[in-house]
């Protein structure tokens, strides 16, 4: 990679995440820390806004946008390769947004590139187990509600087949046994549950926020060891 390209890819990773450590952009590009302090100050120089803040690291001063990004081919194959495994592995809400998003690549695309990604759309195909079924709508509205920390109220149906209704604390989505399921505080049982998405049946954010503190991460809670 050039140093252009570089520069480049740096404000990239810069507008991509609140702060950034100079070790941490070093690892990525391996680069030199030395050379991350270069780099940034010629995006100065450049007239590109990077601010810095101790403990933190760097970040883009908000307001300033970069103009459309231009995708290698290379990139734009890689994306269009993860809409087949979206289509397969990811509910309708997630859907709707990834092809949204796609489009928005493809907008940005020489005619070139277009004629190539027409051609490569045809000639990819996953074949999905029968066994794999998400015909809901509700991962994105989970996604959110981890996001804002808020409580979500669910209509949720158990392997009894008995329905009931629930207000749940999510602190995080896993994808196992070909399902989705929701790891959440229940505040009917008063102890983290594992939802599995596709028994939902209804699912509301209620706007108002966790009332259980400290919550257990993800990586804390056990999931089942045999699937």
């Amino acid at each position: 990679m050039n140093r252009i390209d570089r520069l480049m890819a740096i404000v990239t990773t810069l507008q991509s995440k609140k702060y950034v450590s100079a070790e941490s952009i070093a690892e990525k590009y391996e680069i030199s820390v030395r050379t991350v302090y270069r780099d940034i100050k010629a995006l100065g120089e450049l007239g590109i806004p990077v601010g810095f803040e101790n403990q933190k690291g760097y970040f883009v001063v908000p307001g300033y946008f970069l103009p459309p990004v231009a995708f290698s081919i290379e990139e734009a194959n890689a994306l269009l390769l993860m809409e087949s495994v979206t289509i397969g592995f990811a509910d309708k809400s997630i859907r709707k947004h990834y092809s949204s998003a796609l489009s928005k690549v493809k907008a940005v695309l020489r005619t070139s590139q277009k004629e190539k990604i027409d051609m490569l759309t045809d000639n990819i195909r996953l074949q999905i187990p029968q066994r794999l079924n998400n015909d809901f709508e509700y991962l994105s509205s989970i996604q959110n509600a981890i996001i804002a920390r808020n409580i979500l109220e669910i209509t949720y149906v158990n392997n009894k087949e008995e329905s009931s209704k629930r207000q749940v604390e999510a602190i995080g989505l896993v994808f196992y046994a070909f399902s989705w399921h929701m790891i959440a505080w229940c505040h009917l049982r008063e102890e983290y549950r594992d939802f599995k998405v596709s028994r939902i049946c209804s699912i509301q954010d209620t706007g108002f926020p966790y009332r259980k503190k400290n919550h257990i991460t993800l990586n804390d809670y056990q999931l089942p060891v045999e699937f």
